[in-house]
């Protein structure tokens, strides 16, 4: 089996940089969809991991399991259709099964306060998920909750970006 890993940043996995399946997207929405459909164009790949740091909401610390993914930061105004739905498409949830649901958007998320339909929140994940949908690649999701998504969030970020590697390269090596 065939896979490609994707995470946003090499802080967040810096042992895992010289893989030959690993590649850096860059922060957000666009670069991790570009890099995506570039990557699955060229390899084929029968799965696409993505790993990285999200802000917790529902959950602490520790390596999570997402399988659900919402647009967090798509407001259609006055177009018909929820927030976080993309507008003149079916449904606002991408993936389905028992995992935790992300809310992706291009803006680092210091209020956990904010009505979010998400147990973490990132900034690539919903991206990934929405290319791989299309291409009709499996799609494997972890998180590595690094803070709170709160007033700290930055400060602790910083602090824990690289924390969640051992999680990742544990996680992969199970399923190799």
């Amino acid at each position: 089996m065939s896979s490609l890993i994707l995470i946003a940043l090499e802080l967040e996995a810096p042992k895992m940089s010289d893989w030959k399946n690993v590649h850096f997207t860059g922060v957000g929405k666009v670069n991790a969809a570009m890099t995506a459909a570039t990557l699955i164009e060229r390899h084929k790949p029968d799965v696409v991991w993505n790993f990285g740091t999200a802000g917790g909401i529902t959950v602490e610390g520790g390596l999570h399991r997402v399988s659900r993914f919402v647009q967090r930061d798509m407001v259609c105004g006055g177009m018909g259709c929820d927030p976080g739905q993309t507008p003149f498409e079916k449904g606002i949830v991408l993936g389905e099964g028992d995992g935790l649901t992300c809310s992706t958007g291009d803006n680092f998320v210091s209020d956990p306060n904010l009505d979010l339909p998400a147990d973490l929140v990132d900034m690539e994940a919903y991206a990934i998920a929405k290319v791989c949908e299309r291409a009709g690649v499996e799609f494997r999701c972890y998180k590595y909750v690094s803070d709170r998504a709160d007033e700290d969030a930055s400060a602790e970020w910083s602090k824990t970006v690289a924390n969640g590697e051992p999680y990742f390269i544990r996680t992969y090596s199970t399923y190799r």
